[in-house]
């Protein structure tokens, strides 16, 4: 197991051509369920877990993990299963999310597959509010459901989404003179309010997009009707979505003659230098990791 991220950082030159690898594994039963191996710092056999009191019932406990205490979270419990029991055999995935590290009880890890986003495809619309995808696709004839970790992590510790009155002031002052939308695409129903929540706090109307494919064909029907700069301020997109990924959505931006002057924000909960390194070869104007109201608002002034 230890050597199942072993070539990780060779892994970083998937990013930005619309690929990615997920790190298979399973709770309770055979479904199969999957997390971008980018977010996955290691897997390792569930240490030993200290109960603590008062803490959310999902929370099996915490583990100290090279000299850092990390909270581990039962996310069969968290998505409303049962509980995984049998500890001493399961396996942690320690991920950072939106600027936090925690870890993941899973009862068996399989192995890392290269896929195409074009191959990851939204959740079935008859899923309904209170699933915990953000996308499926299919391996070896049988659904892998990817999960809405920030979802799962935002009913534990929810987001404050206000940004301070002063930035929203200074952000108001400058919208008196653009009162355009921002277009938002991003595949987590959590981080889509969240964003949009925010965005509209500063005085803009918010076109709401679940992934870059719906993203783009909107960003073309806006163009049709006249200018883009006259219909949209600027675009947030989420890195990490289904069909395609926010890399690629800038490049077609860039690359298309009527939306190359709109202004691109990533914004995600993805993180490394790897990503940064990324913006310039993409053409994008700025990047933001999840989730903080103040620099969200930050970013959007200045851009205008």
């Amino acid at each position: 197991m230890a050597g199942i991220l072993d070539s990780v950082n060779q892994r970083t030159q998937l990013v930005g051509q619309n690929r990615l690898e997920l790190l298979l594994f399973k709770l309770n039963g055979r479904q199969r369920f999957g997390i971008n191996v980018f977010k996955v710092r290691e897997v390792l056999q569930c240490p030993k877990l200290t109960a603590l009191p008062q803490r959310n019932p999902v929370i099996k406990g915490v583990a100290n993990i090279r000299g850092q205490t990390i909270s581990v979270i039962d996310i069969s419990k968290a998505m409303g299963g049962r509980p995984i029991e049998q500890v001493d055999n399961s396996f942690v995935i320690i991920s950072e999310y939106n600027r936090s590290i925690q870890g993941f009880l899973v009862n068996s890890v399989e192995r890392i597959i290269n896929v195409n986003w074009e191959s990851i495809l939204p959740p079935p619309k008859g899923a309904g509010r209170s699933n915990y995808m953000t996308a499926v696709t299919e391996i070896d004839g049988e659904l892998v459901e990817i999960l809405d970790v920030e979802k799962i992590l935002d009913e534990i510790n929810p987001v404050n989404s206000t940004v301070k009155k002063e930035l929203m002031d200074e952000v108001s002052e400058l919208t008196r003179t653009t009162q355009k939308p921002i277009l938002i695409s991003d595949d987590s129903s959590v981080a889509r309010r969240q964003i949009q929540k925010t965005i509209e706090s500063l005085g803009f109307e918010v076109i709401v997009t679940e992934n870059g494919k719906q993203a783009l064909n909107k960003l073309k029907e806006l163009a049709e009707l006249g200018p883009i700069k006259d219909q949209l301020s600027m675009v947030i997109s989420d890195v990490e979505m289904p069909e395609m990924d926010g890399y690629t959505l800038t490049a077609e931006i860039r690359n298309h003659a009527a939306l190359k002057g709109l202004h691109v924000i990533l914004h995600t909960s993805l993180s490394g230098v790897f990503n940064k390194a990324l913006i310039e070869k993409v053409g994008a104007n700025d990047f933001i990791a999840k989730f903080h109201p103040d620099e969200l608002a930050s970013a959007v002034k200045n851009a205008l």
